[in-house]
């Protein structure tokens, strides 16, 4: 990489950054991820660079910093190369099969209602039970019943759900690649 590349890329960078200092000062300017700053995707390209042969396809990234209403912080990221993913050769074989459930199981308005729920501080049955248009107590636990089978849920002692943290932001990834 030029170190004209390098310096442009950092001063993109510490743009970013500041946009973001200053959105969290109050009156600040409000922080949007605008389109044309690829700052991710710049990373990515660096380390597929260096990562040389093995990511010659590319790869994929998806990564957040999250807040729940209830307040719980989660950060991860996920990187996967293409060949891994789209199975281009033997040793790389992905098995697309073993996405159907977990995706089957957000495929239902009212499941995905009730991890909505969940995420912002309602965890019981009981509690999920009081929502409007969820369905009958023995609906709300077939539909948690299913999102737990597919890992979306997890119970956390005395009858509490709560969505692994490990799952909270592939699966707001999941939600922001279904929008048109």
């Amino acid at each position: 990489m030029k170190l004209e590349d390098r310096v442009a890329d950092l001063e993109r960078r510490l743009a970013a950054l500041e946009s973001a200092t200053a959105a969290a000062e109050p009156g600040g300017a409000r922080f949007e991820l605008d389109a044309g700053d690829f700052w991710a995707l710049h990373g990515l390209k660096e380390q597929l660079d260096e990562a040389g042969e093995a990511a010659a396809n590319g790869g994929v990234l998806f990564t957040g910093a999250v807040k729940l209403p209830a307040g719980e912080r989660y950060e991860w990221q996920y990187g996967a190369l293409t060949t891994g993913l789209l199975g281009t050769t033997e040793e790389n074989r992905s098995d697309w099969a073993e996405a159907a459930e977990p995706l089957a199981a957000l495929g239902h308005p009212v499941r995905l209602r009730l991890l909505r729920e969940i995420l912002a501080g309602r965890r019981t049955a009981a509690e999920l039970a009081e929502l409007d248009d969820t369905g009958t107590t023995g609906q709300i636990y077939h539909h948690l019943r299913l999102l737990t089978g597919a890992g979306w849920l997890h119970t956390k002692g005395r009858g509490r759900y709560e969505v692994p943290g490990a799952r909270v932001v592939p699966l707001l990834v999941v939600l922001a690649a279904a929008r048109p």
